[in-house]
């Protein structure tokens, strides 16, 4: 009889662990799974992002509403804030399209100056839960001026944004399971250069953007793993982005993504600016990301070299990998791509995002889901309700 029950016992106790294995967390998402898989989807995300597009008619039909001649305004929060201030930049350089861009809540605090100073007949209202807020009141504010076209976008197909606005550009394919934009935002930078392309008339550089996803995939596969790997081994008590033009908000954003994704603290600079103050934090425990640009190149590989001599760690992300840079670079990161520089912005968004994902699972967080945040900022209906912060 007890050796019954003793065997009785040790199956139970076997049940046990293995019920235990069956809930434990190597059973569950690891941290940072979602993250890591939305970013590494992202060539198929633009795959799939211009096929839709195409299949719906949706650039079409948006280039017989709206206007390069007429001035447009962007409105959007955190990440869709950054990514708007990209596309004003490609816009006005590539499509002579003129652009303002505000965060909604400068549009709520002094509507009619902002109207009045961008002049704007178009405005563009972005939010990938399509629940934000801020944007939601900027979209009743505009709603009350008829005479303003409006356009939505987002990745929610059921979002209140779609109600206020007179367009909706709806991208539900590329959303995330994950709080932190990262294929979002790449997926929503490729629709906006193909709109601007498709309301300028400029199909030749529409055209550059086509082999963007097959090549994007090839750089991924064989530079994922030197970013994560480079996250991965060493502290830092400071992260700082470096960019001119268009590449100091894709630094804004690299640096968001730094700070969502693993509680770090990271700050954005024009590149040339750096030497007027913030050098000063330069040192070993600085990690120093360069978004190199076409046009300052020369100058920007002088500042590498010259922060490397102050002992930082140097991050480099460039088009081609020069031997000035390999000297003066930790790690040299270059896209080594043909077409045009605005064609290559999405790529160059990627290194930040498996970066800060990295150094959040090193230091024993989830990326998947950032402390204090949720996927939308909704506001109370009372100053005493608590407001929730995310990625926009």
């Amino acid at each position: 009889m007890k050796k019954t029950g003793h065997a009785s016992s040790k199956k139970t106790s076997s049940d046990k662990q293995r019920s235990q294995k069956q809930r434990s967390p190597a059973s569950s998402p690891r941290h940072g799974e979602y993250t890591l898989a939305e970013t590494l989807s992202q060539p198929a995300i633009w795959a799939e992002t211009v096929k839709q597009l195409e299949r719906q008619g949706t650039l079409k039909r948006l280039g017989a509403v709206f206007s390069s001649r007429r001035p447009w305004l962007m409105v959007a929060c955190g990440s869709s804030y950054y990514l708007a201030q990209v596309v004003a930049e490609l816009w006005a350089k590539y499509f002579h399209i003129p652009c303002t861009v505000v965060p909604a809540s400068e549009l709520l605090f002094a509507p009619e100056e902002i109207l009045r100073n961008s002049g704007a007949e178009q405005a563009v209202l972005i939010s990938r839960s399509g629940e934000t807020t801020e944007v939601l009141r900027a979209g009743e504010l505009l709603q009350s001026h008829g005479n303003i076209v409006t356009l939505g976008v987002t990745c929610n197909t059921g979002g209140a944004l779609e109600k206020l606005c007179n367009h909706t550009l709806k991208l539900p394919w590329a959303d995330e399971k994950s709080m932190v934009m990262t294929r979002s935002f790449t997926a929503m930078l490729l629709m906006f250069q193909r709109l601007g392309a498709r309301v300028s008339g400029n199909t030749q550089l529409a055209s550059v953007l086509d082999h963007i996803p097959e090549k994007a995939q090839q750089w991924l596969d064989g530079n994922a793993d030197k970013i994560r790997a480079f996250g991965a081994k060493r502290k830092f008590a400071d992260y700082v982005f470096l960019g001119q033009g268009a590449h100091y908000w894709l630094a804004q954003e690299a640096a968001l993504k730094i700070t969502e994704m693993s509680s770090s603290y990271a700050q954005a600079y024009y590149t040339l600016e750096f030497r007027h103050g913030p050098r000063s934090i330069a040192s070993r425990d600085t990690l120093i990301t360069f978004l190199i640009s076409d046009a300052a190149a020369a100058e920007e590989a002088l500042i590498v070299n010259e922060l490397k001599q102050l002992r930082a760690a140097t991050l480099v992300v460039a088009n081609r990998a020069t031997p000035a840079l390999q000297r003066c670079s930790d790690l040299l990161i270059s896209l080594d791509m043909d077409e045009p520089e605005f064609a290559r912005f999405p790529v160059t968004a990627i290194p930040a995002q498996l970066l800060g994902a990295a150094i959040g699972v090193r230091k024993g967080l989830n990326p998947d889901a950032p402390k204090n945040l949720t996927r939308a900022v909704v506001l109370g209906s009372n100053e005493s309700d608590p407001i929730r912060r995310s990625d926009t």
